[in-house]
């Protein structure tokens, strides 16, 4: 085998390979001997066949099988010749396949860059800690009553008020029109939840059980249908029954009905509950400033065709956002050109800190275990109630999906390891502020990118 590098230009190569024909005929020839060996052909034992009439029957199979053998090992030694690192899968294209002369083809890749990781043991980080409140806690708790609240007939014959329920049937029209997803019956409608179309659970007020009312609304312009959005719409609402609401004394009985032995220990969990929370968006922050903080530090090139497929991912997302008229406001008039040299860039920073956190992995021995991987596998599985079975076998034998799995673990192990070694310094914060984009507070002279959408650009990194 003949291997000679073609182009090499930035993290591009290009290999050429040329198999003598003798050494491929041979292993042609080797082929149809062992298919001789096990086919039955009328007139002739097996084994017996005679060589010329097994390439008449099986010649072009057997150089197609051989030719995608020979490629394979072909292609992993010459870049193992070449101690090339390849990014992606390489591409390879026949130069000339014909009996009696060289095998010769092409391999084309992109290659990983060497990367130079800064020292991560000079990261300074701060991590924002909101302990919880009692204010906090408080809701928490009067949320769970309200969840475990019950409804009873309203006997008297009065009108409803705010804090009722309405149990009704209701038709919406527009323009006299009858519009999908505007129709329901023994509808329960809390009179002052908000849950319904503004202006909706107002004009219920005064209703009486056997009545019918009429209801205008107009659709909010930001309405998730977009064919109802800015709409005005009628609904005619017949109201079958009026109910209250109770709700159970918070106590130690209601704390048994929750699982927990007391009052004090249903409040020692929900606290618990509340701060797994806090400090889950505490990390989701910190590592932003991490990832930001790595990005800006290193500028290595990126394999291209990494970046394509990234870019085509988010790509996939826009349009469907697009299509929806869910646009952010500061990307409405934007040319399509426009938005998508904006996400390549977006595409190209998740490449490199993909690229910058496994070279630290890799460097620093970070590992994903078994058990982390079962783990994985085990709530991606309880996603499908009933297929769990189908989802291992998936898993096991596709090695790709299970790689798929395994990246994201891998990431946060190492943003993990980086915490560890990194200046942390801790910072007690409003809840408020906890989960408030950082973006808001800072100037737009410190980022050292332009600040668009800080959402899809950074917090989704981070995610």
């Amino acid at each position: 085998m003949q291997v000679t590098e073609k182009n090499s230009s930035g993290l591009a190569r290009e290999l050429n390979v040329v198999i003598p024909a003798t050494s491929f005929e041979k292993r042609v020839e080797t082929r149809l001997n062992e298919i001789g060996q096990q086919v039955r052909l009328p007139g002739f034992r097996p084994g017996k066949v005679p060589l010329k009439l097994l390439r008449t029957r099986f010649g072009q199979s057997a150089r197609g099988e051989i030719l995608e053998s020979t490629i394979n090992e072909s292609t992993q030694a010459a870049i193992a010749e070449k101690a090339l690192k390849p990014a992606m899968q390489p591409k390879v294209e026949l130069v000339t396949f014909e009996e009696g002369k060289d095998l010769e083809f092409s391999i084309k890749l992109e290659v990983l860059p060497e990367i130079t990781a800064a020292d991560i043991t000079g990261v300074e980080l701060t991590r924002p800690t909101a302990p919880v409140t009692d204010e906090e806690l408080g809701k928490a708790m009067d949320e769970i009553v309200q969840g475990r609240r019950t409804t009873e007939v309203v006997s008297e014959k009065r009108g409803a008020k705010k804090g009722d329920a309405v149990v009704a049937d209701f038709v919406g029209t527009i323009d006299g029109v009858e519009f999908e997803g505007g129709k329901a019956q023994g509808a329960t409608i809390e009179i002052g939840s908000g849950q319904f179309i503004p202006g909706f659970e107002d004009q219920l007020i005064g209703a009486k059980a056997g009545e019918t009312a009429t209801v205008k609304v107009n659709f909010p312009d930001d309405y998730g249908v977009k064919t109802l959005a800015g709409k005005a719409a009628e609904f005619k609402v017949d109201v079958k029954e009026l109910r209250t609401f109770k709700a159970p004394e918070l106590d130690d009985e209601f704390a048994k009905q929750m699982g927990d032995a007391d009052l004090a220990a249903l409040k020692t969990r929900l606290n618990g509950f509340l701060q797994s929370n806090h400090d889950a968006t505490s990390r989701l922050r910190m590592k932003r400033q991490l990832l930001d903080k790595l990005a800006d530090g290193h500028s290595f090139p990126v394999p291209q065709g990494m970046v394509d497929i990234e870019f085509e991912s988010i790509w996939r997302q826009m349009e469907q956002v697009m299509k929806n008229g869910q646009l952010d406001q500061e990307d409405i008039g934007k040319s399509e050109d426009e938005l998508k040299t904006e996400y390549r860039s977006i595409a190209e920073r998740r490449v490199r800190l993909g690229l910058l956190l496994s070279d630290i992995g890799q460097k620093n021995g970070v590992l994903v275990s078994q058990d982390d991987l079962t783990r994985a596998l085990t709530q991606e599985a309880m996603r499908y109630p009933g297929q769990e079975q189908a989802i291992f076998q998936f898993y096991q034998s596709n090695p790709q999906a299970l790689e798929a799995l395994r990246a994201p673990i891998f990431e946060e192990k190492v943003v993990d390891f980086i915490f560890t070694k990194a200046k942390v310094t801790d910072q007690t914060v409003s809840l408020e502020e906890l989960n408030r984009d950082p973006d808001e507070d800072e100037a737009p002279a410190a980022e050292a990118e332009p600040k668009k959408k800080a959402k899809a650009k950074k917090a989704k990194d981070a995610e």
